[in-house]
């Protein structure tokens, strides 16, 4: 076990997404499955972007990108990826997440766009403004 205190710096997590504060106190928490992520969009500069629409995949209860094409459970919007998480320097590891699932959001804010499936997936616990 490395218990090496380490300091990571990385530029201010882009929360605009939101859309009030309504929400942000009551997250869950996640872990992500890396391995579905890609590195140029959802992760470009090495951390995951807050606001990723995101999906439960029904093996292993682990989270993904919302992707309505999906099988595996993705194609379910069930909320948003609440603060920024570093990525891992390979995809097997799998990062702990905030997931955020009741508020308002900002669409035109979103890092990745959010299709009518998946706006009716949330509806009643995401409004869209």
């Amino acid at each position: 076990m490395d218990l090496t205190q380490r300091t990571t710096m990385f530029a201010g997590d882009d929360q605009s997404w939101l859309g009030s504060e309504h929400g942000t106190q009551a997250t869950e928490s996640i872990a992500l499955d890396t391995s579905l992520f890609t590195p140029a969009t959802h992760y470009p500069d090495g951390f995951f972007r807050s606001g990723i629409p995101l999906g439960k995949i029904t093996a292993g209860g682990k989270y993904g990108p919302y992707n309505d094409g999906a099988t595996d459970g993705r194609q379910t919007l069930v909320g948003f990826l609440f603060a920024a998480v570093g990525a891992p320097s390979v995809n097997t590891i799998d990062p702990a997440a905030a997931l955020f699932t009741h508020g308002k959001v900002r669409e035109s804010r979103l890092p990745v766009p959010v299709d009518a499936a998946g706006k009716a997936d949330v509806a009643g616990s995401i409004r869209f403004v």
